[in-house]
């Protein structure tokens, strides 16, 4: 048995539970914590912890690991997204259900994707666009109560402007990924805390009492920073195609504790986007597992120049679809690819 890659399996389904319980968990909170309190509340609790982690490993970092002057402008989207976001979140769960609200969770993948594919300009597989259909057939679906006809749910309008707003801070802060994680996390927790305090201030919000900001603040560590760090630990195994896979069973978490805790009835309504969600995550998983695997390795190509017999050992990586026949493993390649790899070595 590999217990390398079983314990990274068992951090990437820890990651999707420590995430999982914030709504249910919220939704109990926000019978005595306004919405805007609850979210300034959780990202300093993650960013307080994140920061006294950071304060210790910061030593270990190069001075091109941390964020730079040209990274402002991402950062500073990603901190006031991070602001908007989770204040909408916490209006939904407390005019909603949290199992609608977890189950819509999965309309961020919908949304990161169009804006990656509109704004950045990222392909999307066929199979992807797949899953965006019926993820987005089943949200609709979420946005009606079902209570004897089908009036529009107020609760998931404000979820699913929160994952809009998560959707756009994904793409902002993909392109800081590369430095530091601690640097990123710890600004994005603070930041957004502090951002959702003033704005709760601002708004005449009543300051919760000491106990329930400390039971807040240990549930943004844990489901923010424990989360995070034990998604990173399965991605050195995993990598983050399947860590990412193992971590789309999140919402359906969610889903089970609401109906345990909460005592959450579901609609027929619930039911079937619950059917619809669920085949639209699977196709997720699947294009992830198979359209992200990319590796490095050497053609051997023979072609016939001015007269004479050239071979050439190309070494190179790209993605591409694994096909297995008859008990063989293989994989394709295109003529574009062959050529390309020709081309930067000057033979065309």
């Amino acid at each position: 048995m590999d217990y390398k890659k079983l314990n990274a399996i068992i951090y990437a389904l820890l990651a999707a539970l420590f995430y999982a319980i914030n709504i249910p968990c919220s939704k109990l909170l926000l019978n005595n914590v306004s919405p805007t309190f609850m979210a300034a509340f959780l990202y300093l609790g993650a960013g307080l912890g994140v920061g006294i982690m950071y304060i210790f490993h910061a030593k270990k970092e190069s001075t091109e690991e941390r964020l730079g002057r040209e990274d402002v402008p991402y950062t500073f989207a990603m901190v006031v997204l991070d602001i908007i976001a989770p204040i909408l979140l916490m209006i939904g769960i407390k005019l909603g259900t949290a199992a609608n609200a977890s189950l819509l969770g999965n309309f961020e993948i919908v949304a990161t994707t169009l804006i990656a594919f509109g704004l950045f300009r990222e392909k999307v597989s066929t199979r992807l666009w797949g899953a965006i259909s019926l993820i987005t057939v089943a949200s609709i679906i979420l946005s009606f109560s079902g209570e004897g006809s089908f009036s529009f749910s107020l609760g998931s309008v404000f979820v699913l402007g929160a994952t809009v707003c998560w959707g756009l801070e994904n793409n902002c802060t993909r392109k800081i990924s590369g430095k530091s994680t601690y640097e990123i996390v710890t600004i994005k927790g603070i930041g957004s805390g502090t951002g959702s305090f003033i704005v709760a201030m601002a708004l005449g919000e009543n300051i919760p009492r000491l106990s329930y900001i400390g039971i807040i603040m240990i549930l943004g560590f844990v489901a923010y920073e424990l989360s995070i760090f034990t998604y990173i630990r399965a991605q050195k195994t995993l990598g983050a195609a399947k860590t990412s896979a193992y971590y789309a069973v999140a919402p359906f978490i969610g889903v089970v504790m609401s109906a345990v805790f909460l005592k959450e009835r579901f609609t027929m309504l619930f039911i079937i986007a619950l059917i619809i969600m669920i085949t639209g995550t699977v196709l997720i998983v699947r294009d992830t597992l198979i359209h992200s695997h990319k590796h490095a390795h050497t053609h051997l190509i023979t072609h016939t120049h001015d007269g004479s017999t050239h071979t050439h050992a190309i070494e190179h990586s790209h993605d591409h679809t694994h096909v297995i026949m008859e008990g063989k493993h293989g994989h394709t390649h295109s003529v574009e690819e062959l050529e390309t790899a020709l081309g930067h070595r000057g033979e065309l």
